[in-house]
């Protein structure tokens, strides 16, 4: 029998669906502390923050790893390579909560939502609300892959450009161009909005700086729904007390959770989100699709598997 261990909660309808569809997998819902399932485990399910060294020395039959999440940057991908782990993540899954929220912000600060709240909050009646639209903007989506290529459908729909940028240049759905990171800083001065959907690689780390900011409109927004390692924080601090742009909003930072000491809690033209910009109640069930169908494959050891990841390359 296959043994494999669920580090975070299912709900109970999902579980006895997984059970129906697999009655020759012994499946444990427990913690990545369950020292008795991690050493039987050959598959765990994890969103991966709980993946360190020393659980793969607890467990020994461990053959794959399926990470709930999309990024892998602190898991230690070394060492599940050096041991020959399988390991598939759920890429893709977060495309459509992810495209909502960028789209949800740009049309909130487009269309002056935070001065209505604002204005309802005192009672006071005032029409001057400095509102833009959106129709017409060029955006910058920097990673357009599953996630970037869905926000860059729903902007088209709003009649905005799309520039995607990439490492290669090469094209990506619902882009209208495409340029690579090395033409990044040219691309720059024309554009109304930059997105970041970007995962933490050595390419990606640091690629954005204060001059980058600089090169954008003053009326600009930046949004970081990427990674918070894509840009130094001081780098952005000083550009934003300079107004070099008008807002960020930010979804990740370099050190989470937030300090509540930091400055950016209460910069002028800063939104800051918690990390919730991929949420959704459909989150669970979207997952276990894919994992459902690399499961299929694993029982008959089949090679179908969808969002295998290689450890060298970090995605």
């Amino acid at each position: 029998m296959t043994n494999v261990l669920f580090t975070f909660t299912v709900k109970d309808n999902l579980k006895e669906q997984l059970q129906v569809d697999f009655p020759e997998v012994k499946f444990t819902f427990s913690s990545i502390k369950d020292i008795e399932s991690v050493g039987l485990a050959e598959i765990i399910v994890s969103y991966g923050e709980d993946i360190v060294p020393e659980t793969l020395d607890r467990a020994p039959m461990l053959k794959w790893l399926m990470v709930a999440s999309a990024g892998l940057e602190k898991m230690p991908l070394k060492e599940i390579g050096d041991r020959n782990i399988l390991i598939t993540n759920v890429r893709g899954i977060h495309k459509v909560p992810m495209a909502e929220s960028v789209m949800a912000h740009l049309l909130a600060l487009k269309r002056s939502l935070p001065w209505i709240y604002t204005q309802q909050d005192k009672r006071e009646w005032s029409r001057k609300s400095g509102s833009t639209e959106l129709f017409g903007s060029t955006a910058i989506v920097l990673g357009p892959g599953a996630i970037g290529s869905e926000i860059g459908r729903l902007l088209q729909a709003f009649g905005v450009r799309t520039i995607g940028c990439n490492r290669s240049g090469e094209s990506a759905p619902h882009m209208e161009d495409m340029i690579s990171f090395k033409q990044l800083g040219e691309t720059l001065p024309k554009a109304d909005i930059v997105i970041s959907v970007l995962p933490s690689t050595k390419e990606t780390r640091g690629l954005l700086t204060y001059e980058h900011f600089v090169l954008m409109k003053e009326e600009g927004i930046f949004m970081n729904f990427g990674r918070g390692d894509l840009v130094k924080e001081e780098d952005l601090l000083k550009a934003m007390k300079e107004r070099q742009i008008a807002y960020a909003v930010l979804d990740v930072f370099e050190t989470e959770p937030l300090n509540e000491e930091h400055p950016l809690w209460e910069l002028e033209g800063v939104i800051v989100s918690p990390h919730v910009s991929s949420h959704s109640s459909e989150y669970v069930p979207r997952a276990l699709k894919i994992f459902t169908h690399n499961l299929y494959e694993w029982m008959k050891k089949g090679t179908d598997f969808q969002n295998v990841i290689d450890v060298e390359k970090g995605y």
